[in-house]
């Protein structure tokens, strides 16, 4: 099979299409074919081992240190089961399904094997696959950011930072999911956009300094690690929560501390992925309470391009690979 293969870390021009063995499940395991695949930030992150402020070499850690432990990347898709293993009784052949395999990374490659117990959910059946492909990532994260540590309830204000990045634009849908008054922080060329999600302001951080407003919020979510925590406490009410996607090294052991020692709590770290939340994601997308915002879609053999477009920190929404169809 074909599959984006990188061998060590570097420029979008690192990443190239080669011939690989096609994996073989086993016998709790799905065969999917991909048909559509995400170029997520986690993506850049791994190959190019540039970490949030201060964490330095701590990354190659976890990806390797000379040169990455895993050759292909991709941490989302979308396909249709080719194959399943004897003692797989939860899926059948010609399903479609997307799946999250997360840091195990993998999914850019016409062919994954998952465990069927992993994290694996029927497709939304409303979805287009390049849709599908790009809900679990983001949608995940933004739901651990706002509904677990940001404890959201119905008629607080919320404020996320990079609203329309594809993390922002699932936190603008989630949060409205769980009732909130959303406010949103982008450029001024997606001001729209985030409109349209249903953000009830937006501000153009071109033109305005949201900190420097007198205005707090009961969550303040940012996505991309803009704003240090001394800037997001000082927006939050007295009883109010900041989370932090990308926060600093600094960032993520003042959190904890703070959190101790007053009403306001913080939250800086990664996301925790579990199947129930795709599930849900799934739900609220068939019934039109979600939809990923697609940037750009990209046939695989272009999927250098999509990396160097995701590196300009400038996409909307997601980026998208898209294989060849049965």
């Amino acid at each position: 099979m074909k599959a984006a293969v990188y061998k060590r870390y570097g420029p979008p021009e690192v990443v190239k299409i080669a011939e690989v063995t096609t994996p073989d499940p086993g016998d709790d395991e799905l065969l999917i074919k991909t048909y559509a695949a995400t170029v997520t930030s986690g993506d850049w992150r791994a190959r190019t081992m540039i970490g949030p402020r201060g964490f330095g070499p701590i990354p190659r850690l976890a990806f390797g240190i000379i040169g990455p432990r895993r050759k292909i990347l991709g941490t989302e898709m979308a396909g249709r089961i080719e194959a399943v293993g004897k003692d797989v009784t939860a899926f059948k052949v010609g399903e479609d399904v997307i799946a999250f395999p997360g840091l195990a990374m993998g999914c850019h490659a016409e062919y994954i094997t998952m465990p069927a117990s992993g994290k694996v959910v029927h497709k939304p059946r409303n979805l287009s696959f390049p849709e599908a492909a790009a809900l679990s990532f983001a949608g995940t994260a933004a739901l651990h950011f706002l509904r677990g540590k940001g404890d959201i309830k119905s008629g607080e204000t919320v404020l996320i930072i990079g609203a329309s990045g594809a993390l922002g634009t699932m936190g603008v849908q989630i949060a409205k999911y769980f009732g909130a008054d959303v406010t949103g922080v982008c450029s001024t060329v997606n001001l729209q956009l985030v409109t349209s999600i249903g953000a009830e302001r937006v501000v153009d951080h071109t033109q305005a300094d949201i900190t420097s407003s007198s205005e707090t919020f009961d969550v303040v979510f940012d996505t991309v690690g803009a704003l240090p925590l001394t800037k997001i406490r000082r927006m939050l009410r007295s009883s109010g929560r900041g989370v932090l996607a990308a926060g600093s090294l600094l960032d993520n052991i003042k959190a904890p501390v703070w959190s101790l020692i007053g009403p306001q709590k913080f939250y800086a770290g990664v996301a925790v992925e579990a199947v129930e939340d795709m599930r849900l994601l799934v739900d609220m997308a068939e019934t039109g309470s979600l939809k990923p915002v697609i940037d750009r879609v990209y046939p695989f053999d272009q999927i250098t391009q999509a990396h160097a477009h995701v590196g300009t920190g400038h996409k909307k929404g997601n980026v998208v690979v898209q294989f060849e169809q049965d």
